[in-house]
């Protein structure tokens, strides 16, 4: 309606200015929620039009427009600040700008990978929409995206500064590529070969959206405004109602979902997390620290000597090191971060900090000393928190005279890029702390779940019967080539083998040995670890392992010397080595939902795809059984238990009920 008012009205007018009377915010982009209730490409197609109209409107006004960005541009936003002839953005740093459409496996469809490239050239299009990148105001302003930058306070006052005659025609679609390529289409397709290549390389092919971007902007290139835009939408439709976008929205939805927490609590009760303590220091303990130092926290990393505290501060500072070497921050806000980190040897300093987050070794004594110790030195109000990722938190709250202010928080390696956190709960774990920690994950950018107690929580619990039947799997013959390369071609980040090598294998036979304990003869592992730890081959860490590592942990091959452990004779076909190692996971999910570690089938695969990089595309574990079909993973389970083990293959009981009653992991109801 407004546009159409501004159409009717353009006489006269020197120029109009488009901005948001949202706080901090210009527009993030098209309401998910609507995206996801369109089932039919057509309708899809349909919805991709009428804001194509929209945009045209505004982008074939005879006044000159204006359009003032201060805070987020996503999406549809951005879409709409591409149709105006001056885009002007504050230096805010909550302003950003993108075409993050490709994250939920669909495409800019409102004119983003038309006009885009008029903008910044196809090189630059390419390198923001195949990533779903998003830029600061300094980037925009360098790439050409914006015009000016100016103080938020000043950008409409200077807007209209830039009220200046409407001129000629803007390049087109085709001019924009031909400009840059020197009108040679062999440069052309040089561009979006290599950009081609780049797709593949990083998504191995897994991912539609890219690749449906590269093909609609190669293949569009010539072609007029209307006809673009019809190739636009057709394409939208197509990716909006596929397998593959339901399922990165419904992981979308996921993570919004995390981000909240219904949960009795008393508010006045609630502890401020300011200040923050790293116990223990190392690789995990320096990532932690790390985190503190990120959120403002300056925090104090404590280890028992000068050596373990050289190895935390030389962690923190490969972090730092890397974001400032992608210019995420400045020379001097990294030497500010780095000396925000203090190390000691002692307990000074504790009675200010307000969370503490225990990262020693894996011996449950030797935490309970701990915390008995630690208690001593905070204020009653101090949350203590352990990062163990497979004792019993309920066991360790025992050493406590306060055990309603402790809780776990299971942080995986490397912190600073993986972005799960598993809270975990006990029986006498307060309300406040475990909302108060939940606040503090979500602060941190990084995703929440809420697991209780139990042998392996939730994470390493699923994880494990994966890489066990991935060790049966090499003693019955098949090569570690083979296995590696059937995980990876269901699109896991790594093979089992290799993920062993980055865990440690005398690491990964400990755990599995506590699952055993816990858990009975399904998780009784396999001979294979104890072997390759005899021999020292502990995977990266010792050089070598399942593969061989050069001094910078660089692969350079399979270990020779597991010729000699393994026969690796034996040919199995790509998707039974696939079944063997996927079904027991999604056995042991049943019985976590069963025992209520966990409340939903969200959290499971949430957890997943956080936590070990389970493929998103799939949508998760439960997800993905439950598009296979709950009957079929069923029948699946028992055949392998008459032919390869009955303890590590008989359907879980919840399993049972939900294929015996025809319901799904997400329609439990």
């Amino acid at each position: 309606v407004i546009v159409e008012d501004i159409k009717k009205n353009q006489d006269g007018k020197k120029g109009v200015i488009f901005h948001s009377l949202a706080k901090n915010c210009f527009l993030a982009g098209a309401d998910i929620s609507l995206i996801d209730s369109m089932t039919e490409e057509s309708e899809a197609a349909a919805g991709s039009e009428l804001g194509q109209k929209l945009y045209n409107q505004i982008e074939d006004l005879t006044i000159n427009s204006v359009v003032c960005v201060n805070g987020p541009c996503l999406g549809g936003g951005m879409e709409l600040a591409l149709s105006c002839d001056t885009i002007l953005c504050s230096d805010d740093l909550k302003t950003n700008l993108g075409l993050p459409e490709v994250k939920l496996g669909i495409l800019p469809g409102w004119g983003g990978t038309y006009r885009l490239p008029k903008k910044v050239g196809v090189p630059t299009a390419l390198d923001l929409i195949l990533a779903g990148k998003m830029v600061n105001a300094k980037k925009a302003k360098k790439i050409g995206l914006v015009a000016e930058v100016y103080p938020k306070e000043n950008l409409l006052d200077q807007a209209t500064k830039h009220l200046v005659k409407k001129s000629g025609k803007k390049k087109s679609f085709k001019e924009s590529i031909e400009g840059f390529a020197s009108d040679n289409v062999f440069g052309r397709k040089i561009i979006f070969q290599k950009a081609r290549e780049a797709v593949l390389k990083q998504t191995k092919g897994f991912y539609q959206a890219p690749l449906k971007i590269l093909d609609l902007m190669e293949e569009g290139a010539g072609k007029s405004r209307s006809g673009y835009l019809a190739m636009e939408a057709q394409a939208f439709g197509e990716l909006c109602v596929g397998e593959q976008s339901q399922n990165l929205r419904h992981l979308f939805f996921m993570m919004e979902s995390s981000k909240k927490l219904e949960i009795e609590k008393d508010e006045e009760k609630m502890p401020e997390l300011k200040r923050g303590a790293a116990l223990g220091a190392g690789t995990m303990g320096g990532g932690i620290a790390w985190l503190m130092a990120q959120n403002s926290m300056a925090p104090i990393m404590k280890d028992l000597n000068q050596d373990a505290l050289e190895l935390g501060f030389k962690q923190a500072s490969k972090n730092f090191q890397g974001a400032l070497k992608r210019r995420k921050i400045t020379t001097e806000k990294f030497n500010k971060l780095q000396r925000s980190i203090r190390g000691q040897t002692d307990y000074t300093g504790f009675n200010k900090v307000d969370l503490v987050i225990e990262a020693v070794v894996e011996n449950m004594e030797i935490k309970k000393s701990v915390f008995s110790d630690l208690e001593k030195h905070v204020t009653g109000d101090c949350l203590i928190t352990s990062n163990t990722s497979s004792l019993s938190v309920e066991e360790m709250a025992t050493a406590l005279e306060n055990p309603s202010r402790f809780g776990g928080l299971h942080f995986f390696n490397p912190v600073h890029k993986m972005p799960l956190v598993e809270i975990i709960t006990h029986s006498k774990m307060s309300n406040e702390t475990i909302a108060a920690l939940h606040q503090w994950v979500v602060r941190t950018k990084k995703t929440p779940v809420i697991v209780k107690d139990g042998p392996g929580f939730l994470v390493n619990r699923i994880l494990m019967p994966y890489l066990n039947e991935a060790g049966y799997l090499l003693q019955e013959g098949v090569s570690i080539k083979d296995l590696d390369k059937a995980c990876l071609d269901f699109g896991m980040p790594m093979g089992p083998c290799r993920l062993l090598d980055e865990i440690g294998i005398d690491v990964g036979e400990k755990v599995a040995k506590i699952l055993h304990e816990g858990l009975g003869d399904r998780a009784k592992g396999n001979d294979q670890s104890s072997v390759m730890v005899e021999k020292n081959f502990l995977g990266k860490k010792t050089g070598v392992g399942f593969y061989s590592y050069d001094e910078n942990g660089k692969s350079i091959g399979e270990n020779p010397e597991m010729a000699n452990l393994l026969k690796q004779d034996k040919k199995m076909d790509k998707t039974e080595i696939q079944m063997r190692v996927i079904l027991p996971m999604i056995n042991e999910a049943a019985y976590i939902l069963e025992e209520g570690i966990v409340e939903t089938a969200s959290d499971v695969d949430l957890g997943l795809i956080f936590g070990i990089g389970f493929p998103p595309f799939r949508g998760g574990l439960l997800r993905y059984a439950d598009v296979e079909g709950l009957d079929r993973i069923h029948k699946a389970l028992e055949g392998f238990k008459e032919s390869v083990d009955q303890n590590r293959y008989t359907p879980a009981p919840f399993l049972e009920n939900l294929v015996k009653e025809k319901k799904r992991f997400y329609h439990l109801g």
